[in-house]
């Protein structure tokens, strides 16, 4: 399925400014609000249903043994028609 990118933004942030982004989106979850992305002229409202599929996954990137990028990535997804999608491994524990 082709992908169509409603929104980008990449730069480098301390810890602290990225929780600060993190509890935003936890808030509006939490809630039940949409969520609002914005930066530069760019901007996307979303609408997480109730049950949003949580996708977490840790990746290093690059050659074997050397040194690579790491990465932990945090998606929500959702069928825009509304239909639920199953996908459960197991309980997630964030430590």
């Amino acid at each position: 399925m082709p992908e169509d990118v409603l929104f980008e933004s990449e730069s480098k942030q301390s810890r602290s400014e990225i929780a600060t982004y993190l509890r935003t989106v936890a808030d509006s979850l939490d809630e039940g609000r949409a969520i609002t992305l914005r930066a530069g002229e760019q901007s996307v409202t979303m609408e997480p249903p109730a049950r949003p599929t949580f996708e977490v996954k840790a990746e290093r990137e690059g050659p074997a043994g050397s040194p690579g990028e790491l990465s932990i990535e945090l998606e929500l997804e959702w069928d825009e028609d509304g239909g639920e999608d199953g996908g459960e491994d197991g309980e997630l524990t964030i430590e």
